[in-house]
């Protein structure tokens, strides 16, 4: 019986078909020029970064690096979350959106003082006076930031992600090139300093014409208060999430060393791959969409279970297989001397694809007005994981630590897999019915990479043996998937030819 009345009032409030097709599309759009530009801007940045390092000093990188590594900590809580409240308040009256922006600008202006005026300090901190200047001039990217925060929200918010997409990758492209140009020039590690900026500043004059909106400081503060606060729970999440993500390359060098740290750096950082790219395209556009069905809970279930599909279809392969075929990649990538890396990869590869379908639920959440819960599991994660690391580095080293993310990160998404089905009424079976295909495939995928490792001796030739262990990962996964799941793959096909019409 609750079956059928959940069916009946799923049918009742059904977005409507036209709705449907356009957020479908909207989604697959903002998807597919997300990563389409941001992987032709990256192929071009790695090509131009080395010629860039073949001109510029370590030094000149270093010097820029202290002073980033205090831009990129204040730079998390510079728009004070009022793009992502724009984005999520549907609400929001074109005045109330101009307070906003008031409010943004004027917290751009006001960190580039504060860092202005903290720059010598900082330079005194790291024993460098080159840093005060360095760091004063990259701080005007704040007030630049602060600009773009209205335009590139009410872009996404209208689903416009071509646009938003492509503000992103004029800011990349135009960096690069500048700091190129003045590489070539002789400015040594300014280059690096005026082609960031100059990347801002361009980006931001384009999302003001794309989509300017005027700007205003609020009358009351009641009239921003509901953004403000929501904003507020997102800088916390934010700050938090720096803190735990960061937490054990701090332990590890700390309690172990830069030896080991460094072996671990590479094996997160190989390990992140499949879900960073993946999972940060998707990041930039479910927000948006996730919000414009936020009052209509079978769709947010939807999209929910279509996207956590797609998810893991890509990453779950990925990740176990890289997981399977560490040690062959790391001693024929990187040679003997990298050994220390294989286990750590190896372990942070299998958490890396349970991490990558939980990405969503911060979104969720937000969508439907629970960004205090949200920011709430972000502290308990910050409260859990850090002591886990710590035990895990003092106990096995740094697969110590790689096991604490295994066992310590499901801990801690208990509460979130229950605030994410809560909000949008959705049963375990059914999530799991959506991860089911790519994890049968993954695990079928498994058995056919260690047969071959088992047949193949490790003295064997480690190229032949890591490129038959995945092509044989890759066709088998291919044909459990085609086999078993054809229905499932067909519909993501049906839908690209859509957004291709």
């Amino acid at each position: 019986m609750t079956t059928q009345i959940r069916e009946r009032d799923d049918a009742l409030s059904a977005p409507d078909d036209h709705d449907r097709r356009r957020l479908d599309r909207s989604l697959v759009h903002g998807i597919a020029w997300t990563g389409g530009l941001k992987w032709v801007t990256q192929g071009f940045s790695w090509a131009a970064t080395i010629y860039i390092a073949r001109i510029l000093s370590p030094a000149d990188y270093g010097l820029v690096g202290l002073a980033t590594l205090y831009i990129g900590l204040v730079a998390m809580v510079n728009e004070l979350g009022l793009g992502a409240a724009i984005i999520r308040r549907r609400d929001l009256t074109d005045d109330q959106i101009s307070a906003i922006g008031g409010i943004s600008v004027a917290m751009g202006a006001t960190l580039w003082a504060v860092s202005a005026a903290l720059a010598p300090f900082v330079a005194i901190f790291f024993a460098r006076w080159q840093v005060t200047l360095v760091l004063t001039v990259l701080s005007i990217t704040f007030v630049t930031s602060g600009l773009k925060v209205i335009p590139r929200a009410i872009l996404s918010r209208e689903l416009q992600f071509r646009k938003v997409a492509t503000i992103d990758a004029i800011e990349a492209s135009i960096s690069i090139v500048f700091t190129l140009g003045l590489a070539m020039a002789g400015y040594r590690y300014w280059s690096l300093v005026y082609g960031t900026l100059l990347g801002s500043v361009v980006s931001t004059s384009v999302a003001l014409v794309w989509r300017h909106h005027p700007i205003r400081w609020p009358r009351h503060f009641e009239e921003v208060s509901g953004a403000a606060a929501f904003g507020s729970h997102i800088v916390i999440s934010r700050i938090a999430w720096y803190l735990y993500s960061n937490a054990d390359f701090a332990v590890v060098g700390k309690v172990i060393g830069t030896v080991a740290l460094g072996a671990y750096n590479f094996g997160w950082t190989m390990a992140s791959i499949p879900v960073d790219r993946i999972s940060g395209m998707v990041a930039q556009v479910t927000p948006a969409v996730l919000s414009a069905v936020q009052n209509d809970r079978p769709a947010l279930r939807r999209y929910l279970l279509r996207i956590t599909e797609a998810l893991a279809f890509i990453t779950f392969p990925a990740s176990l297989g890289l997981a399977l075929v560490a040690k062959d990649f790391v001693l024929l990538a990187l040679g003997q001397q990298w050994s220390a890396a294989v286990l750590p990869l190896r372990l942070l590869a299998f958490y890396a694809g349970f991490r990558s379908i939980t990405t969503l639920f911060p979104h969720v959440l937000q969508a439907v007005g629970q960004s205090r819960r949200a920011m709430n599991l972000s502290l308990l994660a910050l409260c859990i994981l850090p002591p886990l690391f710590y035990v895990g580095a003092s106990t096995h080293g740094a697969a110590g630590v790689a096991v604490a993310w295994i066992f310590g990160y499901p801990l801690v998404m208990i509460p979130a897999f229950q605030a994410v089905f809560e909000v949008t009424e959705l049963r375990a079976r059914e999530y799991f019915a959506a991860v089911w295909p790519a994890l049968f495939g993954s695990l079928v995928m498994a058995g056919a990479v260690l047969s071959i490792a088992s047949i193949l001796p490790d003295s064997h030739h480690r190229l032949v043996r890591l490129v038959l262990e995945c092509t044989s990962g890759a066709l088998t996964y291919s044909a459990v998937m085609f086999a078993l799941y054809r229905d499932r793959l067909s519909g993501w096909i049906a839908l690209i030819k859509e957004f291709r019409r």
